[in-house]
């Protein structure tokens, strides 16, 4: 596919596509040293292992073993084609593809694009409707009473749908979709009369859009008391999964990134106002309880969310189970304090945007504040035992807690209330912590980025394997170097894959090609050869570089090729040993090669 677009364009949109600025959309990036580390996103983990190297434009985990440049993040992400990714980084860009020379590749069903094309087209229609006829009247009363301008209409494309049985269906099989294909996508259902009915009729109507800011869902509000669930949402399918999407989070997530928060709410309407307020930072569940898949999601953006759901019974009970989850992931967590019968929505209306964020969401409880106010709701404390209880459940969560400072703050909140000793209450504690299972890693008690990992990958390998992968690496950063070893090593390297990678590399600056990694991973179809141009990138820094340490690899890689016949032979015989399992043999082996060794004194 790359080589039907001419280089140039290739080259342009690349150069015009940061890789830290790209996965900074999907991933919250920190800098140590040279590189930028984060949690990687394509498996699970607590300790960042994923790197961005914004002077290679590459990014490695170190993890999972995943790299590549721009291109393949974006199609192992979004499982893009190449066109895909590239379409993508140019309209990102503001570069302009020649559309006639692209024959345009999909990694979607026909089907699925057919579906998101529908979704479109209804996105468009209701939000018409809602803006314009008579037909969205209701819709935009009922939103202009709730407070909703016009500006935040249009930012979230809020439509509505009329209330007619087959309005939506009518217009849709005019625009050429068939019927089994929009009753699958769940936007318009059947009744025992085989007739299609628009389930949403009647209903403003909330897009729902994935990450890249495509319309894959609706939900939708009833206007009428009589008239079946106060929301209804999309039918779930390939494109509408509530378990892994968050509502706004195609807006949100930039400005989540920035401050490094998010606000997680329950309902459209509550990040609606929330965000017509000013908190930008905002998404929602949409009305069902967290997932893993979503408290990971906000994990790669944000080190803490900022839990504001209603004030009543159910809200205290779904913040505290939201709390859990997103703590097992590795966020900082703290919970907006409403009172039992005000939702954020409600809230910003009755008191305003600025009230909102100073007396809300600014003076919002700890994690560790807001357990003990749950705690207290399960006990009555003028009840000794139950008083002893609830104590020796605060002080078994502190134990949790890393922060020595934040144990002793509370540990003297108990001290205050109940009268207890605080050396008794420090002697308890440290029961607890040392009844916590010795691996225990507690990384879900602070923020992830509170430490990251010290990456080593450096193996323990024969000295001349080393050399290799040294100087590959520096060639791969230098033509000057690539041009010498050329010169005098030639392909004369000793193991099959570095002679493969740089004979590769010879032939990209033979066409006149400067040291550009990212530019020379595109020109490998192999995958495993990518990774280990990758991983051979990552390792070293040319800038450290000598002219004296590029001659001693030079040598030590010449004399393991002239090794005598002999030696090769008994390292054969010696890995086939150690394969079947032969100890004594492959010791014997192994004191052979130590006497050849000091026969030729070659070390």
């Amino acid at each position: 596919m790359a080589n039907q677009i001419p280089e140039p364009i290739i080259e342009e949109v690349k150069k015009s596509s940061d890789i830290v600025d790209v996965i900074g959309e999907y991933m919250q990036l920190k800098k140590q040293g040279r590189n930028y580390f984060g949690l990687c996103p394509f498996h699970g983990e607590n300790t960042p292992s994923f790197s961005v190297t914004q002077e290679k434009q590459i990014f490695h985990c170190f993890g999972c073993g995943k790299g590549g440049n721009v291109f393949s993040f974006l199609m192992e992400m979004e499982n893009f084609t190449f066109y895909e990714a590239l379409k993508y980084l140019a309209d990102r860009s503001g570069v302009e593809l020649p559309e006639s020379s692209i024959k345009k590749e999909s990694s979607m069903s026909e089907e699925t694009e057919q579906m998101l094309s529908a979704y479109e087209w209804l996105t468009k229609l209701y939000h018409h409707l809602i803006k314009y006829q008579k037909d969205g009247k209701d819709g935009l009363e009922y939103l202009k009473s709730r407070g909703i301008t016009n500006e935040t209409l249009e930012e979230f494309q809020i439509g509505y749908a009329p209330d007619k049985r087959d309005f939506t269906a009518t217009f849709l099989t005019q625009k050429g979709y068939s019927k089994p294909m929009l009753l699958k996508t769940g936007i318009v259902a059947g009744n025992d009369s085989n007739e299609v009915i628009d389930r949403f009729r009647g209903r403003v109507i909330f897009p729902i859009r994935n990450a890249l800011g495509r319309t894959v869902g609706f939900g939708g509000r009833t206007l009428q008391e009589d008239s079946g669930p106060k929301y209804l949402n999309s039918s779930e399918g390939e494109l509408f999964q509530k378990s892994k999407l968050l509502y706004n989070f195609d807006l949100a997530k930039r400005h989540i990134r920035k401050e490094n928060e998010a606000v997680l709410m329950e309902g459209y309407m509550d990040v609606i106002s929330a965000y017509q307020a000013g908190v930008k930072n905002v998404v929602a569940t949409m009305g069902t309880a967290l997932t893993e898949t979503q408290a990971k999601l906000l994990n790669r953006y944000a080190d803490t969310v900022v839990i504001c759901f209603d004030g009543d019974s159910a809200g205290i009970e779904a913040r505290y189970k939201a709390s859990l989850l997103l703590r097992s992931v590795g966020c900082g967590v703290r919970i907006a304090n409403l009172d039992a019968k005000e939702d954020p929505d409600s809230y910003v209306r009755e008191h305003g945007g600025e009230a909102f964020k100073e007396r809300v969401l600014r003076t919002s409880d700890s994690y560790m504040s807001f357990f003990m106010r749950y705690q207290r709701r399960h006990f009555n404390l003028q009840v000794e035992s139950e008083r002893i209880e609830y104590i020796e459940r605060v002080l078994k969560e502190l134990s949790l807690i890393e922060s020595a400072l934040e144990r002793e703050y509370y540990i003297q909140e108990l001290h205050k209330e109940f009268g207890l000793s605080q050396e008794a209450l420090m002697s308890q504690l440290a029961q607890h912590q040392k009844r916590l299972p010795a691996s225990k890693d507690n990384q879900s008690n602070k923020s992830y980025t509170n430490s990251y990992v010290s990456v080593n990958n450096n193996k323990l390998y024969p000295a001349y394997v080393n050399a290799e992968k040294r100087i590959l690496s520096y060639m791969l950063q230098d033509g000057y170097i690539a041009e010498k070893v050329q010169n005098e090593l030639g392909a004369g390297f000793n193991l099959n894959d570095h002679k493969i990678v740089a004979t590769h590399l010879y032939a990209f600056y033979e066409e006149g090609n400067s040291p550009d990694i990212s530019l020379f991973l595109e020109r490998l179809s192999d995958e495993y050869l990518k990774n280990q141009v990758i991983e051979l990138a990552m390792s070293s820094d040319v800038q450290h570089s000598t002219e004296e340490e590029i001659d001693d690899y030079l040598r030590m890689i010449r004399r393991e090729a002239n090794q005598s016949p002999t030696k090769k032979n008994l390292r054969e015989q010696q890995k086939r040993a150690e394969q079947e399992n032969d100890p004594l043999e492959a010791a014997r082996l192994a004191m052979e090669l130590i006497e050849l060794k000091k026969q030729t004194n070659d070390k």
